[in-house]
């Protein structure tokens, strides 16, 4: 029987075949990415560059031969890479499970091409099971608590947990995602929030999806 590892590496191998000839890609965070960067590593790819959405990825890329640039530096790209901790077969994520989310999400928006690579128990029919993660300036925590409550949240303060971009996630459970790009700009919309995790309008285009049996595509 497939472990979920397995299943990860396999969806992971599938991804960095697709896209081994490209020259500059944007590459996101977490398991699930990082066996894709070990798994381009070791193909005769054509990556000249890259970038990360995280330290831990940047260094994890760095570790295995890719050379790293600031966006601000890179600009645009073409393919971006990440993972996702619920995804609809539409296309729609919730993200920032590692707290990378704001970065991610910056990356997402300026690609042409979004593949994210999940494992099969990612996929679900609505998000919303999964705690949605919102990044918040520190001195907001507490307003930004009591608006999402207002919402019908319930927000719990990841504590000991600070982002590369020097601000808290509120991990939120209770809230209905009925429609995912109207909560995304309403939560967005609230002062003090930096970002949150719902990837609406910053969607997935591709979704690769591994299971037992193999790795399905999916174009949203």
């Amino acid at each position: 029987m497939t472990n979920q590892n397995e299943i990860k590496k396999n969806v992971a191998l599938s991804a960095a075949k697709a896209i081994m000839n490209e020259r500059v890609i944007g590459v996101g965070t977490g398991t699930t990415v990082n066996y894709f960067i070990e798994a381009l590593s070791k193909l005769p790819h054509q990556i000249e560059c890259t970038v990360a959405s995280s330290e831990a990825t940047k260094l994890k890329l760095e570790e295995n031969g890719f050379p790293t640039e600031e966006l601000n530096t890179v600009g645009n790209f073409d393919i971006y890479v990440d993972g996702a901790d619920e995804a609809t077969k539409f296309g729609y994520l919730i993200k920032g499970g590692g707290g990378a989310l704001t970065q991610e999400k910056i990356l997402a928006s300026v690609c042409k091409k979004f593949i994210c690579i999940i494992d099969d128990s990612k996929l679900v029919g609505s998000l919303g099971q999964f705690p949605l993660p919102v990044e918040v300036i520190p001195v907001s925590r507490s307003a930004v608590a009591r608006k999402i409550v207002e919402l019908g949240g319930i927000p719990k303060w990841r504590t000991g947990f600070v982002t590369d971009n020097n601000n808290w996630i509120l991990d939120i459970q209770g809230l209905k995602i009925t429609n995912c790009a109207e909560l995304e700009v309403m939560l967005n919309n609230i002062p003090g929030i930096v970002t949150n995790g719902i990837f609406a309008a910053n969607k997935a285009d591709f979704l690769y999806v591994g299971d037992s049996h193999g790795v399905k595509i999916i174009d949203c």
